[in-house]
């Protein structure tokens, strides 16, 4: 379901008139329409680890040096070095003095510090894209601002998380005749989305009781 779409969606949930183009949409509603169902889609994407956000870029490490440009554009998952799994390690100023512990890689400004090596290395990244939508030749992009771009979360649950998030936002006020509905239907598209985020049956999710 492209932007325009999912506007139109929310113009019927509110009672307001639907438009046939992208032009408009210029009444103060429509304005905040398109801004809180952005507000709402970078929300979701940034709630939880999704699968649908995982991306993978490869990059060089130069011999003789333990910094790269921090060029991937989002949160990093899992980071390889030649093949071997290096973990996050906060203490930046031990890579500094070249006394971090083995297989470890940390974050300094927009650096990415890593042990030095006598030969180059190839880093190779999973990381969470920090984009939430993307246009019809599928490039990515952070917002929504054509009419036919489209969110990165997945059809079946952009437009009732979208759509009733944005009325909800909107509108924010429990009395609402349809707000208890709006709730419900977003509550339970967020449920359903983190449900279908596993791809491995042996991955599900659990609620774990602590006693205290």
């Amino acid at each position: 379901m492209n932007y325009l779409e999912l506007i139109n969606k929310c113009l019927v949930e509110l009672n307001y008139k639907q438009v046939n183009n992208f032009e408009e949409l210029v009444k103060n509603d429509h304005k905040k329409i398109k801004n809180i169902i952005n507000i709402i889609n970078s929300e979701v994407c940034r709630s939880d680890k999704w699968n649908f956000l995982l991306r993978k870029m490869t990059l060089t490490l130069p011999k003789n040096t333990g910094e790269i440009e921090n060029t991937v554009p989002g949160r990093l998952a899992t980071v390889l070095v030649n093949g071997v799994k290096y973990e996050f390690f906060e203490d930046f100023e031990k890579f500094l003095m070249n006394t971090q512990p083995p297989c470890t890689y940390s974050v300094f400004g927009d650096k990415l510090l890593f042990p030095v090596f006598s030969e180059n290395k190839t880093i190779e990244v999973v990381y969470y894209t920090k984009n939430n939508a993307a246009d019809t030749n599928s490039n990515e992009k952070t917002s929504l601002e054509s009419a036919d771009d489209s969110s990165l979360i997945p059809d079946p649950f952009a437009e009732p998380l979208l759509v009733y998030g944005t009325c909800l936002r909107l509108k924010a006020n429990p009395q609402h005749v349809k707000f208890s509905y709006w709730l419900s239907m977003y509550n339970d598209a967020l449920a359903n989305l983190r449900s279908r985020n596993f791809v491995s049956m042996d991955v599900t999710p659990t609620v774990k009781l602590f006693r205290y």
